[in-house]
């Protein structure tokens, strides 16, 4: 893997990463919105929380990561928006809680903080709310579904955010959704209408005052469960688009000006259509629109041609069953973003837009159970680093092909040995092809998968090894330009060395002693030789082992250092520009981590401790924020994070970013994921099975 290293700086990014798009909620998010809750310049976020009866607040802050506070709603809130109810010019919210039959108003003091909550009663089953002025006193009203007994309850405001009295209008069976904007061209607010049990989509045409006449059917669908309001054609006139959840599909009703519609065209769905927003995507002045698939755990883009015809286009990985869906510019760049809910693993992703109807991804990946290792090398032979994880609890590889826009493309998986805990990538048939290799700490053995050329493994070997092997390494040790490997066994103070034949298999192991319990093997040129030398982590005794290679592949007695109490992994560079490979150690049992400066001739000086977060578990180092200079980024398996210590021309490492991940971080690698030229990370979640991958945001 080549970094990029700038020598020439104007300009040093201090917040390099993109934090990880997906952030946790309460309980099965059922909704939200997206709005100014602070200051008119900051994008935040609430989401409705069905099954904890709250509402999370993400705050954002200036780096791009949300905060999060909370406060109570009725029971099982299903819907929410924020409008200004008492013109006090901050937003407040309201949500529709479907288990008690009432409608919550949370009045925003201005920080992103709310007033205690004041519950309005409403039909049975309220569902789906909205905010508009519908009798034309400049003071917000609402209405929401009530889908239990069919009807539709309109509280008009007061302008205090107090509302009077509930007013219900008779709806088809079932109602779940709500959009309202003038359909009949009289200049006053109309409601439309989608009863699920029923398949209607009616109008209830509004007379000025805040009253409705009784509903007028437009269409019918099979199920319909969510509808919208915009102008897709450019006509002037209000269209509608809903969703058929049992038919997967989307219809399009082109208004004919007079509260008639046309039926358009229809566009499939994945599985269970649940949510649309309206937005221009790509920026071409054509409004485009996003749907969720509940039943598919995706989302898909369709493109407006501007004349009330869609294209279809890219669709996203979500989290579990997505539930709602929103579009606006969340990070400030001028491209339209993506926030996700999803109902079935209490998150929100967020999607940031490229401005052509394309997104990033969340940046998180489904892996296998206790994902523990990785490694990255172009699989596929298409220039664009790739992604190998090992799962041990599956006992299964992932391959994650990389790409260009989205970071990853497609996800393979292979079966292992027993226990798969460590990884490496190497041609090790001198095919030049990158090959992967592996620990299988319960049945002994080492497998290899050996890589066809297109980023798929569809041969495996397997050797047997010395007993609980926890850690390989791949090198040339002997100059016979192949592969050798160098493998570490929990419980011994040995390593052993096996010599590549040039035919798949391997000498006889050659064992040389270090400290307790290796775990962890790295090689460098450290006395600059031009010859490949090892370095170990002692857990058993809190020390590194340096073993020098003669030359041939025989290494002389191990030098060994100090480090921090169960050093577990290790990464290497020219931290102070001085020619020589300096080392840094990760101790998880301390919290902190070892910098071993190379003085030269492999003589390394006493170890410069840093405090870290809790249980460091791995660390990787390249230059994150293009100032010349090599940083070091170490993943937290206790806290959850990772944490960037920026290196300075001294090797000295003073400042530093935090990021979150998802539980139980054990593994960080660092590389150009998506061939910008610029390294961003990947880090694997034991605990959530998945992968997230950092991209880099700073400017070249």
């Amino acid at each position: 893997m080549k970094f990029l290293i700038s020598s020439v700086l104007a300009y040093v990014c201090s917040n390099p990463f993109q934090q990880q798009g997906s952030f946790v909620t309460g309980r099965n998010p059922s909704a939200t919105v997206l709005d100014h809750f602070r200051n008119a310049i900051d994008f935040d976020i609430a989401v409705a929380n069905l099954a904890d009866s709250t509402v999370t607040m993400l705050l954002r802050n200036k780096d791009d990561v949300f905060q999060t506070t909370s406060g109570i709603t009725g029971v099982q809130p299903e819907s929410i928006v924020s409008e200004d109810f008492n013109n006090d010019g901050k937003l407040d919210i309201a949500t529709a809680n479907n288990d008690d039959n009432t409608i919550t108003i949370l009045v925003g003091i201005g920080n992103g903080l709310f007033q205690a909550p004041v519950n309005y009663t409403v039909g049975s089953s309220p569902s789906y709310l909205i905010a508009a002025d519908f009798n034309n006193d400049k003071k917000m009203d609402l209405a929401v579904t009530n889908q239990d007994n069919n009807s539709v309850s309109v509280l008009l405001g007061n302008g205090n955010a107090t509302f009077q009295t509930q007013i219900q209008y008779a709806t088809g069976n079932s109602p779940v959704s709500l959009a309202t904007g003038d359909f009949n061209n009289d200049n006053q607010l109309d409601l439309i209408v989608v009863s699920q049990n029923d398949g209607t989509i009616s109008m209830l045409a509004g007379n000025g005052n805040g009253v409705f006449q009784a509903g007028k059917i437009l269409a019918s669908g099979t199920s319909p469960n969510f509808v919208v309001a915009a102008d897709f054609n450019n006509d002037t006139k209000l269209d509608l688009i809903f969703s058929n959840q049992l038919e997967n599909n989307i219809e399009v009703l082109l208004n004919n000006g007079d509260g008639s519609f046309d039926i358009g065209d229809t566009y499939l769905t994945a599985d269970s259509p649940s949510c649309i927003a309206v937005a221009d995507i790509n920026n071409d002045g054509n409004l485009d629109f996003a749907v969720t698939n509940s039943g598919f755990n995706n989302i898909f883009i369709f493109l407006g041609n501007g004349n009330g015809t869609f294209m279809n286009g890219v669709s996203y990985d979500t989290g579990n069953a997505p539930s709602f869906v929103i579009v606006a510019d969340i990070d400030k760049d001028n491209k339209l973003d993506l926030a996700v809910t999803n109902n079935g693993d209490n998150t929100i992703s967020i999607y940031r837009g490229i401005g052509n109807g394309t997104f990033y991804p969340s940046s998180t990946f489904k892996t296998g159970n206790s994902p523990s290792c990785m490694v990255s090398r172009d699989f596929n032979n298409d220039s664009i680093a790739d992604i190998a994880v090992v799962n041990s609890d599956d006992n299964t590889v992932d391959v994650l092909l990389g790409g260009t826009i989205e970071a990853i493309r497609y996800v393979l998986t292979y079966t292992t040995g027993q226990f798969p805990y460590s990884l490496v990538s190497a041609d090790m048939n001198n095919d030049n092809k990158q090959d992967l290799v592996m620990t299988n700490v319960r049945d002994n053995t080492l497998g290899i998968l050996i890589n066809k050329g297109d980023g798929t493994f569809p041969t495996s070997t397997t050797y047997t090894i010395g007993q609980n092997p926890t850690d390989v390494m791949a090198v040339d040790l002997n100059s016979d330009n192949r592969s050798d490997l160098v493998v570490a066994y929990a419980y011994n103070r040995s390593i052993s060395v096996l010599f590549n034949n040039g035919n798949m298999t391997f000498g006889t192991a050659m064992n040389y002693t270090v400290g307790p319990s290796p775990s962890f093997i790295l090689s460098a040129d450290f006395n600059n030789d031009k010859k490949p030398d090892l370095a170990v982590c002692n857990q058993g005794n809190s020390s590194i082992s340096v073993l020098l290679n003669n030359g041939n592949g025989i290494f002389g007695a191990k030098i060994d250092y100090a480090t921090g109490r169960s050093p577990g992994s290790m990464a290497i560079g020219d931290f102070n520009k001085d020619g020589n490979i300096d080392l840094a150690v990760v101790n998880s049992g301390q919290n902190t981590i070892s910098v071993l400066i190379n003085k030269g001739k492999a003589v390394f000086s006493s170890a410069v401790s840093y405090n870290v977060d809790k249980v460091p578990s791995s660390i990787s180092a390249a230059d994150f924020n293009h100032d010349g200079n090599i940083d070091l980024v170490v993943a937290n398996s206790g806290s959850n994070s990772i944490i960037v210590l920026f290196g300075d021309k001294n090797g000295v490492f003073a400042s530093r970013a935090t990021y979150k991940t998802n539980s139980y971080p054990d593994n960080v690698l660092s590389g150009d994921w998506n061939n910008d030229g610029k390294v961003d990370l990947v880090v694997t979640n034991g605990k959530s099975n998945n992968v997230i991958v950092f991209q880099n945001i700073c400017k070249k």
